[in-house]
Formats: C-alpha cells, structure tokens, sequence
C-alpha cells in the first residue's frame, strides 16, 4: 500500500491503490485485500512505523457514494494480509459484528510453517490467555484461558516447510501464530511466537485466503478469494503450490 503524504498527488496515489484492493462490494459490505506489514488501526508511532499510519486512514476512498466512509467489522494482524471486511452503514457494521461474534462467518488462512506436523490434518484445541500485562495483546497458552480451537489440513509440503489452511473455530488473538508455534510449527516471518528476527526481512506467511458471509437466509453466502501477496509465493512454490 503506498503510504499517503498531505500531497494531492500522494493522496490519489493511495485512494487508487486501496481502491484497486476491493475484492467485493455491495450495498453492506466491502471486502478488501489488506497488504502485509499495515496495521488496520491509527496507533502511536514506533519503531516499525515511524508514521503512526494505519489501512484505515484510506478509508475515506471507499464511500462509492455513501455519505461516510466504511467502518472494520474485524480486524486482521499487522502482518497479515488478506481478506478484510467493512461495514458500509451502521447497520450493516452492527450485522456483520453479530455475525463474527457468533461464529458464522467461514474464514480460511493460508500459512507457511517451518517443519509441519506429521499428519494431514488435523484440529488444534489449546487455550489462550494474555502473556502479561506489559506485552498488551501478546497470547500464550493459559489452562484457565479462553476456548480457542483451529482446524488445519497439510496442503502440501516442502524442504522443512509445509503449506497449512488453517481455518479459526474462535477468534482470539493471534490464535493461529500461538497455535502453530506451541504444536512445533511456527509460521515462517513470526517474529512474535516464531523464529524470525526482528528486525529481519522475511515478512509474516500468514494470510487469510477464503472468506464466507452468509448475509440473507434467502441468498447464498458472499465467498471471496484473496490472492496471494508476492511475498509467500516463493515458499508457497516450494510446497507445490501452482500459483492458482
């Protein structure tokens, strides 16, 4: 995503590129593909993002017509890409809560472990609890935490990688990065529960892929593909996978 200036020139830029990741749209919702390494939130500048800018500062681009701009009905990691969804009025944002409060929404991430389990498949049922109070939303497995389930299938694997699609029967933070690494298989670029440096170029190989919203009973649900951001494609390969 190109970061905006208080150019016009800039400005375009990123009304353009935001404009050019919408996957859906219709009179409720959006869905866009957020790119990798852009937190959906404003925060305070650090030491990753000396601008304090956010995916949602774009926003104002995404009215097509409505007299205020979409609002997250979710949220995505920083480092995630993929599959985001917004509200387009407060109804619509109020519905779609409800629907990912409840578990309704169908949601399949794309991830590049390092190693891989021995199976094919298979479900993850570990707890999560907040690591402490100083590392805000860092997780850690926690008997006395919150249920959190994954289910993951081996898509395929290589040289001491393997391809998951790991769909979240609950939606705790990082619940996918936690789970992968406490089962042995970090996802590539997780500089957070992984082995990945800080200050290291490979980027989080975590992406949401698939996303299913069931908005009317009368209707069949909105299912939307994201495609794969360049930066897991080589791995991807690696695990046979043939750029579909």
């Amino acid at each position: 995503m190109t970061k905006a200036t208080n150019s016009p020139d800039n400005a375009g830029e990123a009304a353009d590129d935001i404009q050019s990741r919408v996957l859906h749209r219709d009179g409720l919702m959006l869905i866009i593909d957020k790119p990798a390494g852009v937190p959906v939130h404003r925060g305070p500048r650090n030491s990753r993002d000396k601008s304090g800018m956010a995916l949602e500062d774009s926003f104002d681009a995404l009215r097509f017509g409505l007299p205020r701009p979409p609002v997250l009905a979710h949220r995505l990691d920083r480092d995630t890409s993929g599959c985001l969804v917004l509200g387009r009025h407060r109804k619509a944002t109020a519905s779609l809560g409800l629907l990912f409060k409840h578990g309704k929404i169908g949601k399949t991430y794309w991830a590049v472990v390092e190693g891989g389990p021995e199976t094919d498949q298979g479900t993850i049922d570990i707890p999560l609890g907040r690591l402490n109070a100083e590392r805000g939303w860092w997780q850690k497995p926690d008997p006395n935490g919150l249920p959190s389930t994954t289910n993951w299938q081996v898509l395929g694997r290589g040289p001491g990688l393997a391809w998951l699609a790991l769909e979240p029967v609950t939606g705790r933070t990082h619940q996918l990065r936690v789970h992968c690494a406490t089962m042995g298989w970090p996802i590539i670029g997780d500089t957070i529960y992984g082995n990945a440096a800080r200050n290291g170029e490979v980027m989080l190989h975590l992406h949401a892929r698939e996303i299913v919203v069931p908005l009317s009973k009368n209707k069949p649900p909105v299912k939307v593909t994201a495609p794969v951001p360049p930066h897991m494609r080589e791995k991807l390969a690696a695990c046979g996978w043939t750029g579909e």
